[in-house]
């Protein structure tokens, strides 16, 4: 061979084993490591899904997609560190992150880069009370979800004595405060208002408390990890106080750790988007991967949709209009029905419904039927 057929052959060699870069990168960011890696995977899932299943229908205008992941912990620091290597990569749009002490600190990052920031599990009212032009979440914040717990208990429950635990964690303070302000207005408060220390696996002493001070009712704010531990505890010192908490029990994980002193366990959350038509196609192809879309599975994934639906309305990835639209209330059709956002990038008239773990699933139930007797989690 020549040196100028060897010189194009090494060429053409060099060419085909370079990676095809994508034409847009968005980034996603959660928690892949650590003790809520659960929840980073249903993140991870829904943004992937979303972005191959917009890939196989011609992309962005005809350009394709691709996602950069980034591992936060849910510790803002990490996130910060995240968030950093976004705007460092170009990203067009950030879908995350999930633990809302990541998304609040990461949100300054991407507000002074200009970039759009779609939580889809991020709860913390801070995030969008104080967050800038960039920052929407397509999950309901912790406020409308204390005030739906606080609701259920004093109808269901009048009178019982209540505890409240928190993690300490911005998400679980603001639903505990919540939760506890919607007492209050009815002239009711805790007999025990106690946080806990994340990352324990004994938790005895607190349940004898709570059990000693004779609670019936515990609202858990926490994450499912430390609340199965928590559960499983209180069984143990004979307490059948009726658990209730957010979304963060929700997943199958939960049930993992507290085995079956989790029957009865109550939370709320939105509705089960796995029984949407609209998301039919996708729970499909997330069971045949032998994967169950829980959680906020699908809202990750809702997320990518409306990033794309106000970049296809603006004609492009400029994050100030797609921003802009997105927050100007517009409809946007995704896996979870249809959203829309307010001025402040929260949902408009989010829906919750409330779950109930039994035999080990947890089970969509109509409050309206529910009776201390159906709550009794006695062993």
């Amino acid at each position: 061979m020549t040196p100028a057929r060897l010189t194009l052959a090494l060429a053409a060699l060099l060419l085909t084993a370079q990676p095809v870069m994508a034409d847009i990168l968005i980034g996603a960011a959660g928690p892949f490591s650590g003790p809520n890696a659960a929840l980073g995977e249903q993140l991870k899932r829904g943004v992937q899904m979303a972005v191959d299943d917009i890939n196989a229908t011609g992309g962005l205008r005809g350009e394709r997609l691709a996602v950069q992941f980034s591992d936060d912990g849910c510790d803002p620091r990490k996130a910060v560190d995240a968030a950093t290597g976004f705007v460092s990569a170009g990203v067009k749009a950030v879908i995350g992150h999930y633990c809302s002490g990541s998304s609040i600190p990461a949100s300054k990052v991407y507000q002074k880069a200009g970039i759009v920031q779609i939580s889809p599990a991020s709860t913390h009212p801070k995030l969008t009370d104080e967050g800038g032009w960039n920052v929407l979440r397509i999950a309901p914040r912790d406020d409308a979800q204390g005030d739906a717990a606080a609701a259920l208990v004093l109808a269901k429950f009048p009178g019982k004595p209540i505890a409240i635990l928190n993690d300490q964690s911005p998400a679980a303070k603001a639903l505990a405060q919540r939760f506890r302000a919607a007492l209050a207005v009815k002239g009711t408060a805790p007999i025990v208002d106690d946080t806990y220390k994340p990352g324990s696996k004994d938790y005895s002493a607190l349940a004898e408390r709570l059990r000693t001070a004779g609670a019936e009712v515990v609202y858990l704010a926490g994450s499912y990890v430390e609340g199965g531990f928590i559960v499983r505890e209180l069984r143990d010192v004979g307490s059948s106080a009726q658990i209730i908490s957010g979304d963060q029990l929700v997943t199958d994980d939960f049930w993992n750790v507290a085995k079956e002193a989790g029957e009865g366990t109550l939370m709320t959350f939105t509705y089960d988007a796995r029984k949407f038509p609209a998301a039919r196609s996708a729970v499909e192809k997330f069971r045949q991967a032998e994967f169950n879309p829980e959680g906020f599975t699908l809202h990750a994934y809702a997320a990518v949709q409306a990033w794309v639906a106000a970049a296809e309305a603006t004609g492009g990835t400029d994050s100030a209009k797609i921003a802009e639209w997105l927050r100007s209330g517009n409809r946007v059709n995704t896996v979870t029905g249809e959203v829309r956002f307010d001025p402040k990038g929260d949902l408009i008239d989010p829906r919750f419904a409330w779950f109930r773990w039994i035999d080990g699933r947890y089970v969509e139930v109509d409050p309206a039927t529910l009776e201390p007797p159906l709550l009794d989690t006695t062993p």
